[in-house]
């Protein structure tokens, strides 16, 4: 009976080697995360069906977003530029800093509802958002690294390895899977519950001021800053004058075309109270600035938008009606949510910075 025992024991040994052998060879599957489109909004543009996005690929990406050593000399990861509280823009500062006490070229836009961009920068020379981190990262006054560099860095930690193996159901690590990691973070940043949100649901209401200033901005602002996304994504000339020492023609760097210049993306105006300084370069410090600019600094050329030709008519009580409506699009919620702050974050969000006091001096 022992070789009956023996030969039994074997069959179980080989059995639960087999087990063992099976499980780790087993591809593992990601878990699916689902993107929900707010009530009333338009269809994203982004092609979720080449990147997919799971609860895995959005956790490398948000490994990815805060690791500076996507950076030369990994002092500066994609949060360097683009802080939560400040709607991932860059708080308080024109242009954003780089690598070597570096200033960069632009002032970082606040990154939120990415899936419904086509094109990407201020002048839209970047057509796909899997493709836009590269330009960061290889710029030689941002982040300044090599895409190789990179690779061989993320390839030399464990932890990457086995969070690609999860994301991607292999651990190679590829330049499309980093930036494809980090677009499933970056477009699960969506920025749909601001107080205006509230009030389109029937969850809330303005008061005076704000409803009087929403008045004026269908009348006045609505036809570039449309909603629900507030900006139509197009480029327009808004009568500013070129920048002395960066020359940034905007589109037209892009498209060779004159009628471009100094044609920029316009930009979205949820979470304004919290992405200044404003424009391309930053050069407006206020918001009040930025309205001041409208009613009385166009400079009118070839190029200039017709909207804006000759001047906004906008009274003092327009402009202060006017930003008690735009602080309305203040997402608190979005600049508060724990699943977009670093990985490992474990008590409740970092608290912003005291209230940009003067914007409220209207």
């Amino acid at each position: 009976m022992k070789w009956l025992y023996t030969i039994c024991a074997c069959v179980i040994v080989i059995a639960v080697c087999s087990m063992f052998i099976s499980a780790a060879n087993k591809t593992p599957i990601p878990t699916p995360l689902n993107f929900t489109v707010p009530a009333g909004w338009p269809q994203p543009v982004y092609d979720f069906k080449q990147n997919p996005l799971t609860k895995e690929g959005f956790e490398l990406g948000r490994k990815l977003f805060y690791d500076g050593r996507l950076s030369r000399d990994g002092n500066f990861s994609c949060a360097s530029c683009h802080q939560q509280f400040a709607a991932f823009a860059t708080y308080d500062h024109n242009l954003s800093h780089g690598i070597n006490n570096s200033f960069t070229r632009r002032n970082s836009p606040g990154l939120f509802n990415l899936a419904w961009q086509k094109e990407f920068m201020w002048d839209g020379g970047i057509n796909h958002l899997d493709l836009q981190p590269l330009a960061p990262m290889t710029d030689t006054l941002e982040m300044g690294e090599t895409i190789d560099n990179i690779l061989t860095k993320l390839r030399a930690d464990t932890a990457y390895k086995r969070m690609f193996a999860g994301a991607f159901g292999s651990a190679d690590i590829t330049t499309q899977r980093v930036t494809k990691a980090l677009s499933q973070f970056m477009l699960m940043l969506v920025s749909a519950n601001s107080k205006f949100d509230r009030v389109m649901r029937g969850e809330d209401s303005f008061d005076l001021p704000e409803k009087l200033g929403y008045a004026i901005f269908q009348k006045k602002c609505q036809a570039c800053h449309t909603p629900p996304l507030f900006t139509d994504y197009s480029y327009r000339n808004t009568g500013i004058t070129t920048d002395m020492y960066l020359n940034d023609v905007g589109r037209m760097k892009i498209t060779r075309n004159p009628a471009d210049s100094l044609k920029f993306k316009v930009p979205s105006l949820r979470n304004v109270q919290l992405t200044f300084p404003y424009g391309h370069d930053g050069r407006f410090y206020y918001l009040q600035d930025v309205l001041d600019h409208y009613r009385k600094a166009v400079v009118n050329s070839p190029s200039v938008d017709p909207l804006v030709r000759n001047n906004m008519p906008l009274s003092n009580f327009e402009t202060g009606q006017l930003k008690a409506f735009m602080y309305t699009l203040t997402d608190s919620v979005f600049i508060s949510d724990v699943r977009f702050a670093p990985p490992g974050y474990e008590n409740r969000a970092p608290k912003a910075p005291a209230e940009h006091e003067h914007q409220y001096k209207y």
